[in-house]
């Protein structure tokens, strides 16, 4: 048996714990600059480099001595190589899988051969694990590369609300700990749900899709390829779009007869989606207490029965939901019903506002503009970027409220492009103060002296005198005008 030396472990060791940590967090980045730091003097992207460099020029080293295979190895040795390995060669075919997924995301529904899988499967196999394993870790692999891929290209931002976004993302697909995930999750996750909360158009549906299409797929070594395609593994619906009669029939079918109009059988969403897929179910504060018992049922037994049909049918996806309206209000006015809920919310993730996202980190708009420009022409422009963020800064400023969110951002952009200009459409001022005070409570980013400018301001433009505004919030008048008078400053005397 091989043993590695006391260097080697240490650097392995290193290794073994990046692998096991979540890949957005800051454990992650402290963990590469520390590798990185025995070797060369880099941080940032740069210490990810050189960490991938590093080790490949290590496990070259190991082969070219006869030492790269696990099974010459015992113990805690054994166990530091495996991870050792399984990175190295993640990162060896990192480009391949990424033009997988970019042309089957062009493919759609056709899931595509692998050119490249039985050269992975070989170099797993040469590494000491069995054609079983080795066979499993490569869909592991473009699980993880899948999931990477989306939540770093869709969900950019430099601000710390954004990190936090990309760091819970990636533990709903993998959990906290991915050797559990590993080990003992890894074909489980269907059972757990997930509720997305955040304003209109902050990115509730990139984050569902991030995780919809980031499931683990079987490989078919047969055909060569995964057993489905994750571009169409991920179905969403808008439930706010459809009456209460028809969201029945959308969500779970129909058979032919069971109405009027009928006249065919119809598949649902609940139907189609693949056993290795997700149920985005948007707006899900919208649907009635009926719905909710019948969509409870589904996550609680994976049973569902289409409209006119006495036949259950089982289904094996995730289901993911969002709403956009306060939950605590959803709650208590009994719109969501708590059983439902509880059952639903295994992760609850929050989607930042894009005003929360700008106060505090303004280089965001930045990042952002040249997302949306590459989008746009389908190649990055400095240009087009730096003069959208000058005609965005001088016409709208840093505090811009974005009611819109990412989706108003977007389309400033286009307005901008074609006009030179963009003028938003302004909300009434009252409810632009009172959209503003809700967001940030909601989100618990006011302290009290800001509660209370916004507040004592609202009543005021509400009220008309500092007298009334005083014996409402039961404090003397010149506090009272000292707080409505910062409120103008704040939210400009139209509460724009």
């Amino acid at each position: 048996m091989q043993r590695l030396t006391s260097e080697e472990r240490t650097f392995f060791d290193l290794i073994s714990r990046a692998v096991l940590t979540n890949p957005f967090g800051e454990q992650r980045a402290g963990l590469d600059d520390q590798i990185a730091g025995l070797y060369a003097e880099a941080q940032g992207p740069a210490s990810v480099d050189r960490v991938i460099a590093e080790l490949e020029r290590r496990v070259r080293q190991m082969e070219k001595g006869q030492r790269a295979d696990v099974q010459q190895y015992a113990d805690r040795d054994r166990q530091l190589l495996t991870y050792a390995f399984l990175f190295d060669i993640f990162h060896r075919f990192a480009p391949q899988f990424d033009a997988l997924i970019d042309a089957q995301m062009a493919a759609g529904e056709r899931s595509l051969p692998v050119a490249f899988a039985q050269e992975m499967i070989a170099l797993l196999q040469r590494r000491g694990f069995d054609h079983a394993a080795a066979a499993r870790y490569f869909e592991l692999h473009f699980q993880l590369r899948r999931a990477f891929y989306f939540i770093r290209q869709n969900l950019v931002g430099r601000s710390a609300c954004m990190r936090q976004l990309r760091e819970k993302l990636w533990n709903n697909v993998f959990t906290h700990n991915i050797d559990w995930y590993d080990r003992f999750l890894w074909n489980r996750m269907e059972d757990f749900s997930t509720l997305i909360l955040g304003p209109t158009g902050a990115g509730k549906g990139t984050a569902a899709a991030a995780i919809g299409r980031s499931a683990y797929i079987p490989f078919d070594e047969k055909k060569r390829c995964f057993a489905v395609s994750f571009a169409a593994s991920f179905i969403s619906l808008n439930l706010s779009q459809f009456s209460e009669t028809l969201i029945e029939s959308e969500l779970f079918g129909h058979r032919k007869g069971a109405f009027t109009g009928a006249v065919e059988d119809y598949k649902g969403v609940f139907q189609r989606c693949s056993p290795y897929g997700a149920i985005f179910l948007d707006e899900i504060g919208e649907v009635g207490q009926n719905i909710q018992i019948k969509l409870l049922q589904v996550l609680q037994e994976r049973n569902f029965t289409p409209v006119g049909s006495h036949q259950p049918q089982r289904f094996s996806g995730r289901i993911i939901a969002a709403t956009n309206r306060p939950l605590d209000a959803l709650r208590v006015q009994k719109l969501l019903r708590d059983d439902f809920f509880y059952r639903l919310c295994s992760d609850v993730i929050t989607i930042p506002s894009l005003a929360q996202r700008i106060q505090e980190e303004p280089r965001e708009l930045d990042d952002l503009l040249g997302h949306t420009v590459t989008r746009i022409l389908g190649k990055p422009s400095a240009e087009l970027t730096g003069m959208l963020a000058a005609a965005i800064r001088e016409q709208l400023g840093l505090h811009y409220a974005w009611p819109g969110n990412v989706r108003e951002l977007e389309q400033c952009v286009r307005r901008i492009l074609l006009n030179r200009t963009y003028d938003p459409n302004p909300m009434p001022a009252q409810l632009a103060v009172d959209q503003r005070l809700a967001q940030g409570v909601l989100e618990g980013r006011l302290d009290a002296q800001a509660l209370l400018t916004g507040y004592c301001y609202s009543l005021y433009r509400r009220m008309g005198t500092y007298e009334a505004v005083a014996r409402h919030v039961r404090l003397d008048r010149r506090t009272v005008k000292k707080y409505i008078e910062e409120g103008q400053r704040a939210f400009g005397p139209g509460g724009a």
